[in-house]
């Protein structure tokens, strides 16, 4: 088992819901497998990647988190998904430099094979799959499909709905060009330096 076959198949699941939930209008993003303590997966709503003049979005999937059970990673991916469908029609589904989802995500995500509940200060954030897609998962046979997974250095990361109250203030920013990236604890205009003063971009997480 390879990263790159971990990818494949999150590639392939997103075809399958795409296809299932939004009519396949989400264009396919970049799928990527990275480390996001604090959460399980984040979207970027500007064109990180490039393929050949292609641009794309990016939907992250947090490495660490892949230990999960799969009907809880389809349920991450299938979270972003609805990001990357709210920021595409111009719905406002996040707040608060994009950590607090409010009653609108949470409308869209229940659509869509999803449960919501609240926790302070991150909203309607807590995400757990409903029947509807873990029968989903059964019927595809992905049940054992993501073997693969990064092990912490400590013995786990924080869980975000548990350390809301430290973390409700920061914000990633990432460069466009080079993909520095930085954290803040408020909005800001930022430039890279390397980069020959590129603004950099707010990403959700």
């Amino acid at each position: 088992m390879k990263v790159s076959d971990e990818v494949l198949f999150l590639e392939e699941a997103f075809d399958v819901l795409n296809q299932r939930f939004f009519e396949s209008a989400l264009s396919r993003p970049a799928i990527t497998i990275q480390s996001t303590p604090g959460a399980h997966g984040h979207f970027t709503p500007y064109d990180a990647w490039d393929d050949g003049g292609l641009k794309l979005k990016e939907i992250n999937l947090g490495a660490e988190s892949l230990h999960r059970p799969v009907p809880n990673i389809i349920a991450t991916l299938m979270h972003e998904m609805i990001h990357y469908w709210c920021h595409s029609k111009g719905i406002k589904d996040t707040s608060r430099g994009n950590t607090y989802h409010n009653k609108r995500f949470k409308e869209e995500a229940e659509k869509r094979g999803l449960i919501i509940t609240s926790a302070p200060l991150i909203g309607y954030s807590v995400t757990q799959p409903a029947p509807e897609l873990v029968n989903l998962v059964n019927d595809m046979g992905w049940d054992n499909k993501l073997n693969l997974y990064r092990n912490p250095k400590k013995k786990s990361y924080p869980d975000k709905t548990k350390t809301a109250k430290k973390k409700s203030s920061t914000r990633k920013y990432i460069c466009p060009k080079c993909g520095l990236s930085i954290r803040a604890t408020k909005v800001v205009r930022i430039a890279c330096m390397d980069c020959g003063n590129m603004q950099m971009k707010e990403v959700i997480i």
